[in-house]
């Protein structure tokens, strides 16, 4: 489900964690491709909801090791990015239901189905993968928990599939789209909050540091 899978920011994150964060990178956006495709396919906008949520979490990790080295202020405005699209995919997936309502047209349910359990056997891979880090800082729970909490939201796009197959409706459909577009606009208006918040700190930090003045990008190794 969205939320906010942004890599951790310790200072001297430990090589293996590096390594396994690339892994999960991969792997999300191999199925935000699979699931996008599918989505389009078979019609679901659950699917596509669940597809936009592999890319979000792609979209994080790149921006979070992106930032890795980099000062708060930094780390705030690549949150703030990471929220405004987290936000606007919700909103994207709102706008696909409403039209799927208006069109009357059904999903295909088996692709929902075998895609669905995909996607759940990629997201149970990566949560394993992580399960090791998962006693390590809170910035490295929040990254296994994160996996662990999208490996639900794809039981919930199979438990749509069954009740599209059950009911030959696109209701089940729609409505675990809502749920997750919604969860996808609250997540991310939360990270804008507390990244505004973080920006706003950092900039009084270096304003009392540097006599007025803020402080110029920062170099990448």
């Amino acid at each position: 489900m969205a939320c906010s899978c942004s890599a951790p920011e310790p200072k001297s994150p430990a090589p293996e964690f590096r390594r396994a964060l690339w892994f999960a990178l991969w792997i999300n956006l191999a199925m935000f491709l699979v699931e996008g495709i599918a989505s389009l396919s078979s019609g679901s906008v659950s699917l596509m909801a669940d597809a936009i949520d592999f890319f979000g979490d792609s979209a994080n990790y790149i921006l979070s090791l992106a930032v890795l080295s980099m000062g708060m202020l930094w780390r705030g405005r690549a949150a703030m990015v990471k929220g405004l699209t987290m936000a606007t995919f919700g909103v994207v997936v709102w706008a696909r239901a409403l039209y799927v309502l208006e069109s009357g047209t059904t999903p295909e349910p088996m692709t929902m189905g075998v895609v669905g359990l995909v996607a759940l056997l990629a997201n149970v891979g990566v949560a394993i993968m992580l399960f090791r880090f998962r006693s390590g800082d809170s910035d490295m729970r929040s990254v296994w928990l994160c996996s662990r909490n999208d490996a639900i939201g794809n039981l919930a796009v199979m438990a749509a599939a069954l009740g599209v197959f059950g009911t030959g409706t696109a209701w089940p459909d729609l409505a675990v789209a809502a749920v997750m577009g919604t969860l996808a606009i609250t997540a991310g208006v939360s990270v804008v909050r507390h990244a505004r918040t973080d920006i706003a700190e950092a900039r009084n930090a270096a304003v009392e540091a540097t006599g007025g003045t803020e402080p110029a990008a920062p170099r990448t190794r």
